[in-house]
């Protein structure tokens, strides 16, 4: 063979080898890591273009989301936090699974996605944020906040320090900066032969904020943008007439409000607004105040997937790692004059959602897919090489990460919310398409 032949088919050779490694199903197994806050709204980030983008909430996320892929209509189906990530965990609508409401628990048998994807040849791990009462023993190995965890000086359950749920471990510090600590150092000491799928569930921003106190000053001297439907909210603007009574007699009981339309929770009360404040300086003042304690907790998560980055990089595993973040569902923050979720708004079911793969996800992509949450599982077995099991309810979007259209797909999305009246929150059961 002449030595042009023999370099024309050695090119040849090696753009098809360098093609095979630009695919999701690269010869070497991409790591996965999901990250997911607790309560991060669309609204608290630059790349979602609301009215705070101006603010720069999130600069590390969105560098991240603008190298990847950034999903623009995901959405739970029931919008709060133990509901949505058992959603999560099994592939399974709320009244398949059993986690209707807080009370929910998913045992160690039920935890499917760490199940399929430990048989994919993955380690797996859960640090941060479990929420759903078992111990999470289909995973190789974590390290979580019982129940809603404390934001300073938090307690966790460590697979390493005994038996469930007497395995408890002290650390100092703020709940975000600890949790990163934790996987970072799992990262570190894990068995390095094998991919790896890591759960980073950080607490922060669910209410009652708490930042760490480097964090106290930002924003400070800055007034934080509202909506529009703050104040002046439209004629019958609160649902249907079961929810919102005969000519509106329930709007004052219904949906934790900013202002004084309905205070039985008492969001100005705890924020230490002063009550004799009159309208609007009342509500514009628990606004502020509200927001800035918000969008610092979102401040500390942002610097802490920068601290995620950083070490993967550092350790040379930055580019064959699917890199996914999200938050359990989403927040009104202000909106329609309600804060917390559970309505069936979409500022309330829509959750962020990004993906980062160099080499496989084109940079600055979008997609409007409609997607819910009882798809994440499927589609990280799909990632990881494994096959999607029949009971989850969910369907792989696989195809659409790698630029290519689902053959099907839905057009619309269910969503329940159970927790009737719960919490003097004043939200009433309710579902819809």
């Amino acid at each position: 063979m002449s030595s042009r032949k023999s370099l024309v088919l050695s090119s040849i050779v090696f753009s098809i080898l360098l093609a095979s490694c630009t695919s999701i199903s690269r010869e070497v197994k991409p790591n996965i890591l999901f990250i997911m806050s607790d309560d991060h709204t669309t609204q608290a980030f630059g790349i979602y273009g609301s009215r705070l983008a101006s603010l720069n909430p999130t600069p590390n996320i969105d560098k991240l989301a603008n190298e990847g892929m950034i999903f623009t209509s995901v959405f739970c189906n029931n919008s709060i936090c133990t509901p949505s990530r058992a959603s999560i965990i099994t592939g399974q609508y709320p009244q398949t699974n059993g986690v209707l409401d807080l009370m929910g628990r998913i045992s160690p048998e039920k935890q499917y996605l760490p199940q399929e994807i430990k048989k994919a040849g993955y380690l797996t791990a859960m640090i941060g944020k479990w929420h759903l009462k078992e111990e999470p023993a289909a995973f190789d190995y974590y390290n979580v906040l019982p129940g809603q965890g404390k934001y300073h000086n938090p307690v966790t359950r460590d697979y390493n320090n005994g038996a469930w749920p007497h395995n408890t471990a002290k650390h100092i510090g703020h709940s975000s900066d600890v949790i990163t600590d934790l996987s970072i150092k799992w990262l570190k000491n894990r068995d390095k032969t094998k991919p790896f799928f890591l759960m980073h569930h950080f607490k922060a921003p669910h209410d009652l904020f708490s930042n760490a106190k480097r964090y106290d000053s930002y924003l400070e001297d800055t007034e934080i943008p509202e909506p529009d439907n703050m104040y002046d909210q439209p004629a019958r603007g609160f649902g249907s007439i079961s929810t919102r009574g005969i000519d509106d007699s329930l709007v004052s009981t219904i949906g934790a409000s900013v202002s004084r339309r309905c205070n039985t929770w008492g969001l100005g009360k705890r924020l230490g607004i002063d009550e004799e404040l009159p309208e609007p300086e009342f509500t514009y003042a628990v606004y502020q105040k509200f927001l800035k304690r918000y969008l610092r907790c979102v401040k500390g998560v942002d610097d802490n997937v920068k601290r995620l980055i950083d070490y993967l990089k550092e350790e040379g595993i930055y580019e064959n790692t699917i890199i996914i973040y999200t938050g359990d569902q989403g927040y009104f923050l202000g909106e329609h004059d309600f804060f917390d979720k559970r309505w069936m708004y979409e500022e309330g079911m829509r959750m962020p959602f990004i993906v980062h793969y160099p080499g496989s996800i084109e940079k600055g992509s979008k997609c409007d897919l409609l997607i819910n949450n009882t798809d994440f599982a499927p589609t990280m077995i799909d990632i990881a090489g494994g096959e999607v099991p029949e009971y989850m309810q969910g369907k792989s979007f696989k195809r659409t990460l790698l630029g290519k259209k689902e053959k099907e797909w839905r057009d619309a999305t269910y969503y329940r919310y159970w927790m009737h009246m719960a919490h003097n929150l004043g939200n009433p059961a309710h579902f819809g398409i």
